[in-house]
């Protein structure tokens, strides 16, 4: 609890986060850790918080390396989007979204108890992530959902396996923008299967400064951009 979410960053309790809230539930049933950039403005501004060396030994050499890792791994696969989208290889980097990019890991624990109750409880309740693309590894235990269609009612969720050595990816609600709706972001949850998960997430967006519109290559007059957007930072 030294170390509780402030500017994001930092340990967040059981409960204390509900992505649906439209649920009557009293929360997600999971606990987290967030960490950011290690460097660059936005490290600046938005400091990590770590547990000493003494509580947790070299873990924090640990995470910063594996931030780094995974940071390389998330430019190649934007860089493969790009080109599915008829685009340069190095588009991303181009418009500015790389530059400092707002890239954050989420460790995340799930008890899994299965509570008998009126009231269905979930490690994390239905939602998109907001971004551009995440990675996920799992430890393997059942638990992740998605739906294939979030646009019909009732939605129809499937059992998402995990694989050893892969990277499970969804596509955000910027994505979802950018592309004018050809890459939809992926609507998941976590059901508690009676058994404790472990997860890492990372969360890949842009610099904040990035200009975000409708990709040419995603629009036409038959297919007119779907979204606007407002560019908010002050002139």
């Amino acid at each position: 609890m030294a170390l509780l979410r402030r500017d994001l960053l930092g340990y967040t309790p059981l409960y204390a986060e509900k992505l649906d809230p439209s649920l009557s539930s009293i929360g997600d049933s999971k606990e987290s850790f967030y960490f950011g950039s290690l460097e660059g403005v936005l490290a600046q501004r938005y400091p990590n918080q770590w547990p000493s060396e003494g509580i947790l030994p070299s873990w924090r050499q640990t995470m910063e390396t594996y931030y780094k890792n995974v940071l390389s791994v998330g430019r190649k696969l934007l860089g493969l989007i790009a080109l599915a989208l008829d685009l340069d290889e190095d588009f991303f980097e181009k418009v500015g979204a790389l530059n400092d990019p707002t890239a954050v890991v989420r460790l995340l624990r799930y008890p899994g108890e299965v509570i008998s109750s009126d009231v269905e409880t979930y490690g994390a309740s239905a939602h998109s992530d907001y971004g551009m693309v995440t990675l996920l590894l799992t430890d393997g235990v059942p638990g992740l959902q998605v739906c294939r269609d979030k646009s019909k009612q009732p939605h129809i969720w499937e059992d998402v396996p995990g694989i050893k050595g892969a990277f499970i990816v969804n596509i955000g609600d910027m994505m979802e923008r950018w592309t004018n709706g050809l890459f939809r972001s992926t609507l998941h949850r976590v059901m508690p299967v009676g058994k404790e998960r472990y997860s890492v997430v990372f969360f890949l967006d842009p610099n904040p400064d990035c200009n975000v519109k409708c990709l040419e290559s995603c629009c036409s007059e038959t297919c007119p951009p779907r979204y606007f957007f407002l560019n908010l930072n002050p002139i």
